[in-house]
C-alpha cells in the first residue's frame, strides 16, 4: 500500500520548520527518523498532507558533554548514542541504544523522534525517566525547557503544540557511586518488548541505597514510575530479600494489558523478574564492575 499523497518540504533551521507547521496546517508532520511516521502513512493509518524534513538542519544531531550533562540533538540516531564516548559515564543509556529494534532502524531513528512520539512501548521514556531528563523544545513562541516527567502526557500525547518541536534532549549526569540498568525482553528484535525495566540508584557506602528511580514500559499508556519498589530500597540496606520486595511491588505497580505479546499476568510476572535482575546490574555498576545488560529475547 502506498501513502496518500504529501508535499515535501525540506528546511535549514527550526525556525524555518515551525513557520511551515503553521503555515501548512495540522496535517503537516516533521520528518525526522521516519522510523514510526512512514510506516503508519504507507499502512494509511497517519495522512499527512505535508511532511517538513529537519534531517539537514546543521548540528542538530550532536551530541555533546558539557558542565555535567549529556546534550543529544533532537536528531541524534540510536545508533550514535550506541558508540558515543560520553555515554560510557551513564551505561543505561547505552543499555537502551544498543538494542532499539534491529541496526537500519538504529541508524535511522531518533531519540527527538522517539520521545515526540511518546509511544508507550518505546524505550527511551522509561530509560530517561530515571535519570534527570528535560527537553528543549522550540516553537513561534520561542524556547521552553521541560522535565520530561511532565512533557509525557499519556499514550501517543506530550506537551507539544503543533508547530513546536524538539531541539535537545539533556540529561544530568548522575553522582559517584551510582549504577543503572535497563532490561527489555522481545520475542525478536524488530518487535516492541512485552515488558521492560529500568533501574538507577546511588549507593551511601558498599550496601546502603540513598537514592533509587525504578520505571517499568509497557506496561501501561505511558512508562510507569514504581515508587513503591523504590521506597522498599531508599535508605535501606540492599539484599536479596528487600530486593524481591521491591520486585514484588513493582508486579502490583504495573497496569498491563492481554495482547499478543502475553498475557497480563505473564506481564506483571515479567515486570518482577525484570526489575529484580535490573536492580542487581545496577548495584554492581555502582560498585565499579562491568556488566552487560540490555534487550533480551526469547530463546535466547
Amino acid at each position: 500500500m502506498y501513502a496518500h499523497p504529501f508535499s515535501y518540504h525540506r528546511v535549514q533551521s527550526l525556525g524555518q520548520a515551525t513557520k511551515l507547521l503553521q503555515q501548512l496546517g495540522e496535517e503537516s508532520r516533521v520528518l525526522a527518523g521516519g522510523q514510526s511516521l512512514i510506516p503508519l502513512m504507507k499502512m494509511r493509518l497517519a495522512r499527512a498532507t505535508a511532511l517538513i524534513d529537519i534531517n539537514f538542519i546543521p548540528g542538530l544531531a550532536e551530541i555533546k558533554n558539557h558542565n555535567g550533562e549529556l546534550r543529544f540533538g533532537a536528531l541524534a540516531r540510536h545508533t550514535d548514542i550506541e558508540m558515543s564516548e560520553h555515554v560510557v559515564a551513564i551505561p543505561i543509556l547505552h543499555d537502551c541504544a544498543a538494542g532499539i529494534a534491529d541496526v537500519q532502524i538504529r541508524n535511522q531513528g531518533t531519540i527527538g523522534g522517539s520521545l515526540a512520539e511518546a509511544d508507550p512501548s518505546g524505550d527511551w521514556g522509561a530509560t530517561l525517566l530515571t535519570l534527570e531528563t528535560s527537553v528543549q523544545c522550540i516553537g513561534p513562541q520561542g524556547e521552553r525547557s521541560i522535565k520530561l516527567e511532565d512533557f509525557i502526557k499519556d499514550a501517543y500525547t506530550t506537551v507539544l503544540g503543533h508547530d513546536e518541536l524538539v531541539r535537545e534532549v539533556i540529561v544530568k549526569k548522575a553522582p559517584r557511586n551510582s549504577g543503572g540498568a535497563y532490561l527489555a525482553f522481545k520475542r525478536s528484535a524488530p518487535v516492541y518488548a512485552t515488558a521492560s525495566a529500568a533501574v538507577q540508584l546511588t549507593l551511601d557506602g558498599k550496601d546502603i541505597c540513598k537514592e533509587i528511580r525504578v520505571v517499568l514500559g509497557c506496561v501501561g499508556l505511558t512508562a510507569v514510575r514504581a515508587r513503591r519498589a523504590e521506597d522498599e530500597l531508599r535508605g535501606k540496606k540492599i539484599d536479596g530479600k528487600a530486593i524481591q520486595r521491591a520486585a514484588e511491588a513493582a508486579r502490583e505497580t504495573a497496569e498491563p494489558q492481554s495482547d499478543m505479546r502475553g498475557s497480563a499476568d505473564y506481564k506483571r510476572a515479567l515486570v518482577a523478574a525484570l526489575v529484580k535482575r535490573a536492580i542487581g546490574i545496577a548495584v554492581r555498576r555502582a560498585r565499579g564492575e562491568r556488566v552487560e545488560a540490555g534487550h533480551e529475547y526469547v530463546g535466547r
